[in-house]
């Protein structure tokens, strides 16, 4: 039996949840979304109806999700207080993942073992610790300059020559911008990212095992970005579920957390270690998903809200997600995009629109055109009972898009091949 038809409100700093407002909207629920940023206001424009003051909805909404952190989570809260129902963080989980020691901290004393890490404010003083400390390091800004993806670096020598490279760099180029930053010893192995819903009591099972592709060109070369695919697989809880993120149950309930977390971490055959926490849904992770999960993904919100559902049924088999970009991504720079990307169309060659889903894209008169300024457009997504079914289907779509100057990574899901035997070789996939 269905759900009866409901009122979303959808709440967004940046204009990330978009797809998944649209997808609520073709289910037939009622929707209004709200973006804060100026400069993204048009993002979704045509797909779902919009509001330029959310909290004049609130009284309208049955549900309101938020998509970030950075303060959301302490409105979430506030609203929760007020009886209503809300997907979205509280101020404790924002913090998990806005102030990575805080994060790594909680963990520690949740009993998860963390990886040594030191945090600096100055420049000198981390150059003089690497010359004393030598070994390979991950440079990891905190605060508001975690955001830009291109200042994190991860050392490849092994006497941290590359990193005080860097930090002379940084010193000369960044010292304003950079406040506060961590040095993270360089764990070397397999990445992978276990995450969970959870009902504001609960984790909600399946769990989610997933494997980011950060880097923007294919054999992970190039700079970091966001995102340029990602794949992933739904378990009962695992090994690397139970020691890391499992153990946070207790606080999550505490704080009354609803939505999505997931921590990704480093495994090798000495063991598991977690790098950070992502307090709220992924993107392109939750456009993934939604392919993944059997329930529609209203109603699948709906009773999460309401702290109901406690297990959801979800397909077998993989699912892939690739990301179609265009100039000037992973960068910003407005010149760029207003002369490549701005307001180009999107074209399908068969009026077949399986798997796609919607980043900063507008809709006018029927066409579908880029918008925003982070030249993110699609996540393309293929699903299958193997990791090569479900990368021949996301190709196969792909194939059927054009867009001027579009770029995406033709090597998402091949890292599965080597990593897989290796995971299964520790043992950290099995089911407990």
């Amino acid at each position: 039996m269905a759900m009866d038809k409901k009122k979303f409100l959808f709440v967004s700093l940046d204009g990330l949840i978009s797809d998944i407002a649209w997808q609520i909207f073709k289910e037939g629920h009622e929707v209004k979304y709200y973006i804060e940023a100026q400069s993204e206001k048009d993002i979704g424009d045509g797909f779902v109806s919009k509001t330029n003051s959310w909290k004049d909805e609130v009284g309208w909404a049955d549900i309101i999700v938020f998509d970030d952190v950075l303060g959301q989570g302490k409105k979430a809260e506030q609203l929760r207080k007020q009886g209503k129902l809300v997907i979205g963080g509280t101020a404790y989980t924002d913090m998990l993942e806005d102030d990575r020691s805080f994060g790594q901290e909680e963990l520690k004393n949740a009993g998860v073992h963390i990886i040594p890490y030191q945090n600096f404010t100055s420049f000198d003083e981390a150059i003089a610790f690497v010359k004393t400390h030598p070994d390979r390091y991950v440079i990891k800004p905190s605060g508001e300059a975690q955001n830009v993806k291109q200042f994190l670096f991860v050392g490849e020598e092994e006497d941290g020559r590359d990193v005080l490279q860097i930090l002379e760099a940084y010193k000369k180029a960044w010292s304003k911008k950079i406040k506060v930053f961590q040095l993270q010893k360089r764990i070397v192995g397999v990445e992978i990212a276990v995450g969970a819903f959870f009902n504001g009591k609960q984790f909600v099972y399946p769990i989610n095992v997933n494997f980011e592709h950060k880097k923007l060109f294919p054999g992970n070369i190039g700079p970091s970005t966001g995102e340029m695919g990602t794949s992933m697989f739904w378990s009962a809880p695992n090994k690397i579920f139970n020691v890391t993120l499992g153990k946070m149950e207790e606080k999550l309930r505490d704080t009354g957390f609803v939505g999505y977390i997931d921590i990704n971490c480093v495994v090798n055959g000495a063991g598991i270690y977690p790098l950070e926490f992502t307090a709220r849904f992924g993107y392109p992770t939750i456009s993934i998903q939604q392919e993944g999960i059997l329930t529609p993904i209203g109603e699948f919100f709906y009773s999460l809200a309401k702290g109901e559902i406690t297990k959801f049924k979800a397909k077998s088999g993989f699912q892939i997600g690739v990301r179609i970009v265009v100039p000037p991504f992973p960068f910003h720079d407005n010149k760029t995009f207003e002369v490549n990307s701005k307001d180009a169309v999107i074209i399908f060659k068969k009026p077949n629109r399986e798997g796609v889903h919607i980043e900063d894209v507008k809709q006018v008169n029927g066409e579908w055109l880029v918008t925003g300024t982070s030249g993110v457009v699609l996540i393309v997504v293929g699903t299958g009972q193997t990791m090569k079914q479900a990368q021949q289907q996301v190709y196969a779509r792909i194939q059927n898009i054009l867009i001027p100057n579009m770029y995406y990574r033709k090597d998402i899901g091949d890292r599965w091949f080597e990593d897989s035997d290796k995971l299964h070789n520790w043992g950290y996939l099995r089911e407990l």
